[in-house]
Parts: structure tokens; C-alpha cells; sequence
């Protein structure tokens, strides 16, 4: 993204549709966090509730290492990984803290070169178990698929193998944005996911929109979540046991 760099919120929604054994699809309406984590760093988070108390906020501790700002963070795993020249704005799509609580099921940095141009996507995936995953997408585009192998376990109702299918598109205006991830196992596609939305600046008057119209959103993920493998349940999905998270926190 090379718009101005000022904090937007994204108001769109989320879709999610399971193949097989089972069909199982739901969508609903969701708001998001879309940051420019250079800028903010240099000039300040302008309307954005930064480390501190309110009823939407962001804290740079719930990502990455827990470190106290969370932009190093990227940039030491990103030189760690021998990538030198993503030193441009780093777009971080997020949820909020709502109330003071969070869960993130998936976070994505688009870490861009100084040119503006997309070089790299870090893809932060966080399950229930408190546990966290890094897949790191390297020499990435708009509009371009790419691709990581599975190695970390996010549902019991999917085993960890195969391969993830990633696509993040924007318009020309870059006025609103889509996050697409489609999952094969073994046998082939599995399931299709999005977060997609428009994209507004983080004011005072986005914030009241978001809390009006969406209520506890952050709750409401973790609600779902529950409430999806309820249904799974009853259809007499398979269930796999959690493994052993890996190793080490990067995927390339």
C-alpha cells in the first residue's frame, strides 16, 4: 500500500467455507485494524489507543515477541531471514483489543521496499492454545498466489499437513482491501477463507462506528470459533489431537 500513511479501519466481513466431509460455510460482518507501522512510530498514532487502556486499542505486546514495539520485531525477523531492502511502510492488518481483550486468529504485515512496492508478507497465526506461528511469504505481490507448507496446528478438525494458499488483493485506490487463504490437505481444496473491507481513517467517528455497530467484536470471534466446532462436531467431522507446535517460529 503506498496511499498516505494514516491508521484506517477496515469495515467488512469474514467468510469461511469448509468442503468436505461436511460443507460447512458461515460469514459475518467484522471491522479491522489497518496500520502503518512506520509512520505511526515517527509521528505518533493520531485517534489510536497505542499500549494503553480504551475501548479499542492496539498493543504491540500481542504480537511477535511480546516486545515492547513490535515493528523491531519484524524487522529483526525479516533481517534474520536475510531479507534487507523491506525497509519501506509495514501495513500491519489486525483485530483490536476490544475492552482490553484480544484474540487474533491471523495477523499480516505488508512490509513494502522504499518504492512503495510489495516485498515481503508476515503471516502471524495464533490459535486457541495460547500458541503462535510465523509464515513468512517472501518476494510477494498483490494479486499473486503464494504458497506455505502447514506446520502448525490451528483447528482439531484439520490435520497438520499440506498446504496453504495465500492472496492478498487491493484496488487501485487502495481504498479497500482482501486477504484470501485456501487450505488443501492430502486429498486436495479443503477450505476457502477471506477477511475482506473497506478501508476508512481511524478517527474518533470510525471508532464510535465500531463500537456501535459491532459491539465486543473480539469476543464474538472466540464465540464463533466455539460455536463452528460445535457444528462440525454433530456433522461427525474427524478429529486430530493437537501435536507438538514446531520447532521453530518461521515457515518460509
Amino acid at each position: 500500500m503506498s496511499k498516505p500513511s494514516i491508521a484506517m479501519m477496515g469495515f467488512g466481513s469474514v467468510r469461511h467455507t469448509r468442503l468436505r466431509p461436511a460443507r460447512n460455510a458461515f460469514a459475518y460482518s467484522t471491522y479491522f485494524l489497518m496500520l502503518p507501522m512506520r509512520s505511526i512510530n515517527l509521528h505518533g498514532a493520531g485517534g489510536l489507543a497505542r499500549n494503553r487502556a480504551a475501548a479499542i486499542s492496539f498493543h504491540d505486546k500481542d504480537h511477535g515477541d511480546g516486545r515492547a514495539d513490535s515493528l523491531q520485531w519484524v524487522d529483526d525477523l525479516l533481517k534474520a531471514e536475510g531479507i534487507d531492502d523491506a525497509t519501506g511502510e509495514a501495513w500491519l492488518h489486525c483485530y483490536p483489543r476490544v475492552l482490553g481483550y484480544t484474540f487474533k486468529p491471523v495477523s499480516f504485515w505488508y512490509c513494502h521496499r522504499p518504492d512503495g512496492s510489495l516485498r515481503a508478507v508476515v503471516v502471524e497465526v495464533n490459535n486457541t492454545f495460547g500458541e503462535r506461528h510465523v509464515y513468512l511469504l517472501d518476494h510477494a505481490k498483490y494479486g499473486h498466489e503464494m504458497t506455505a507448507s502447514k506446520v502448525f496446528h490451528v483447528s482439531p478438525f484439520c490435520n497438520v499437513e499440506g498446504q496453504y494458499r495465500f492472496r492478498f488483493m487491493t484496488t487501485p485506490d487502495q481504498d479497500r482491501t482482501v486477504a484470501r487463504i485456501d487450505y488443501d490437505d492430502a486429498q486436495g481444496a479443503l477450505i476457502n477463507t477471506s477477511v475482506s473491507g473497506n478501508l476508512e481513517p481511524l478517527t474518533a467517528q470510525t471508532v464510535r462506528k465500531a463500537i456501535f455497530t459491532y459491539g465486543a467484536m473480539t469476543l464474538g470471534v472466540i464465540a464463533r470459533i466455539h460455536w463452528q466446532a460445535i457444528k462440525l462436531f454433530i456433522k461427525r467431522v474427524p478429529f486430530f489431537s493437537k501435536p507438538t507446535p514446531p520447532a521453530v517460529l518461521v515457515t518460509r
